[in-house]
């Protein structure tokens, strides 16, 4: 029976409506209108139940509905829900400061909040430039990321965003900055094995910061685990040495892009963690700072620099709702439950559990040619054929083209597809860190029956 979320279509009323007439042509299918959500699983308005396989747009880290942080909600709303912080301070931002600056550790030790993870890049490259200005290096303005990578959709996060076709639409209205190659580690050149073209990137970054002219590079940025742009790609030790040893050597500041693997979805509270010889400059934080429950991000920074740019005058940088009294107590309640759930560790061995059912899987569907990824920051990459790792087709969509099929089956899906899948299609894999061994086994089964279909789709275009 056609239920009444199936018959919406995108531009089916006059005015208002669903927000996807901004991305899709009138007369498309909506998808199924949520009506609650629980733990790890969502329901549409039909009683249809869902599992959340990536944790939204990988943001809720602790589960959906979670009574205690709704109850700080509620109380905190009835005592202040604005004050501007250059003229109130609020007692939750300053112990959510606190509290998030100890958890990152020596070196990081100030924490500026903002609405979300393009706000917290653009304002850490702000504060990066005001830095070298305010300390004798107003020659320093580049900022090197890698491609492909994704930083943010704002103009000045997409300026370091290395996405060509985001770059064809919008190329006019940014100032270009330097590109260098991103480690991939599925897809490596011909020639090249994994480390090999590990070295080969850090070595492109430093040619690069010589060719540039050392003294103009303000900073190198770069996710430390792949988000959408690579899905989950994780490098080697060695790489992030050679990073750090890098932007040292050439007084370039290292920013580390931690929107979504912070907060402890890697199976330490920062990715950073994992590597602590090449520690950042510079840590954005997002997503699972405050696991959806409330817009947050966040930039951690050394007082060195904090300090430097306070006294020269102040931050010429804010917005509206930075520092919100409202979204920091949230955030505080969200982590009392990591800690109280324990949720870092939980990360570690839960990523270590799904990995080993998702090789499993790998082993099953002809269309899974690679599993990767830290903790619960995980991707599978889909092909035509795995022996050569061919791509399908790119107007084919695959990671839509399976999302489509996820619903259907009760999983839900996040994609977003960054280069028009140049690069690959990625498929993330990022469930709450509250998921149980029981939650995750079912995810793998309803993930593998939309597999099913979607192999059963490319067989029928004939595109395997």
């Amino acid at each position: 029976m056609q239920t009444a979320t199936a018959r919406r279509t995108v531009g089916d009323t006059p005015a208002g409506g669903s927000v996807l007439g901004f991305y899709a042509p009138k007369g498309t299918p909506r998808p199924p209108r949520v009506a609650r959500a629980e733990g790890v699983f969502l329901w549409d308005e039909d009683g249809r139940r869902y599992l959340d396989a990536t944790s939204g747009a990988v943001v809720t880290n602790i589960g959906h509905g979670n009574p205690a942080v709704l109850q700080a909600m509620q109380a905190q709303a009835r005592k202040v829900t604005f004050a501007y912080p250059r003229f109130f301070e609020s007692e939750d931002s300053i112990a959510l400061a606190d509290r998030v600056c100890a958890l990152a550790g020596p070196g990081l030790d100030r924490a500026f909040f903002v609405s979300g993870g393009s706000e917290a890049n653009e304002s850490a490259l702000k504060l990066a430039r005001q830095y070298a200005v305010v300390s004798g290096q107003p020659g320093r303005w580049k900022v090197i990321s890698r491609n492909p990578s994704y930083h943010g959709a704002t103009l000045g996060a997409l300026t370091v965003t290395g996405d060509a076709s985001a770059h064809a639409l919008y190329g006019p209205m940014l100032r270009a900055q330097p590109k260098v190659a991103a480690p991939l580690s599925y897809r490596v050149p011909d020639g090249h094995s994994v480390e090999s073209f590990e070295a080969a990137c850090a070595q492109a970054l430093e040619d690069t910061i010589v060719r540039e002219g050392a003294d103009s590079v303000l900073a190198f940025i770069l996710e430390p685990i792949g988000g959408l742009s690579t899905g989950a790609v994780v490098s080697s030790p060695a790489y992030f040495r050679a990073v750090r040893e890098i932007c040292d050597r050439h007084g370039v500041l290292l920013v580390f892009d931690e929107i979504m693997s912070g907060a402890g979805r890697t199976g330490r509270f920062l990715a950073a963690h994992h590597w602590p010889d090449a520690r950042p400059d510079l840590v954005t934080l997002a997503k699972g700072l405050a696991a959806g429950y409330t817009p947050l991000g966040a930039v951690l920074a050394p007082e060195r620099i904090v300090d430097a740019v306070a006294a020269s005058g102040g931050f010429v940088h804010g917005h509206t709702y930075f520092t919100n009294p409202l979204s920091c107590a949230v955030a505080n309640a969200v982590l009392d439950e990591v800690v109280r759930q324990d949720l870092v560790a939980r990360a570690q061995a839960a990523g270590a559990y799904l990995k080993d059912r998702l090789h499993a899987l790998a082993a099953r569907s002809p269309l899974v040619g690679d599993v990767r990824g830290l903790g619960l920051l995980g991707a599978i990459e889909l092909v035509a054929d795995k022996a050569s790792r061919r791509a399908l087709p790119v107007d084919f969509n695959a990671p839509a083209r399976l999302t489509e099929h996820g619903l259907r089956h009760g999983i839900a899906l996040y994609n977003r597809r960054a280069n028009r899948g140049e690069f690959g299609d990625f498929q993330m894999i990022t469930p709450p860190l509250t998921a149980s061994d029981a939650e995750l086994d079912l995810l793998v089964a309803l993930l593998e029956r939309a597999l099913a279909d979607l192999h059963d789709e490319v067989r029928g275009r004939g595109l395997a």
